[in-house]
């Protein structure tokens, strides 16, 4: 079992992701708009090889600290790969899709949280 919260679940994602270059990483903090999840990471990418590098990272970071995988939809060629945490729900997008479902604009009322030391909501 995870000791980590749901914040810090968001943050180690958010980071995994950063480490492939992924992106516009953003989390959003969904707990007062939803009861399946506190945060949303949500990133994008360039190619189906940086998808999978980038679910990898956040698979393994998250199999570090202990946080079992829930559920995971869409696999190889798909445009748009969740990884379910409970708590945190991971987003990895190829571009085109990220701005055609534009998840930011949808939540746009949901609280921006950053992940990087000195970085800005």
């Amino acid at each position: 079992m995870s000791k980590l919260s749901g914040k810090e679940m968001a943050v180690a994602i958010a980071q995994a992701m950063d480490d492939k270059k992924a992106d516009d990483v953003q989390i959003l903090r969904m707990s007062e708009m939803m009861v399946e999840t506190d945060y949303f990471v949500i990133c994008s990418c360039v190619s189906f090889p940086q998808m999978q590098a980038i679910t990898q990272s956040v698979r393994e970071r998250m199999d570090q600290h202990g946080v079992p995988l829930c559920r995971q939809e869409g696999r190889d060629n798909n445009h748009w790969i969740l990884l379910d945490y409970g708590e945190a729900v991971a987003h990895i997008f190829l571009e085109s899709e990220r701005r055609y479902y534009n998840l930011e604009k949808l939540w746009a009322d949901a609280e921006r949280v950053p992940f990087k030391e000195g970085a800005e909501a």
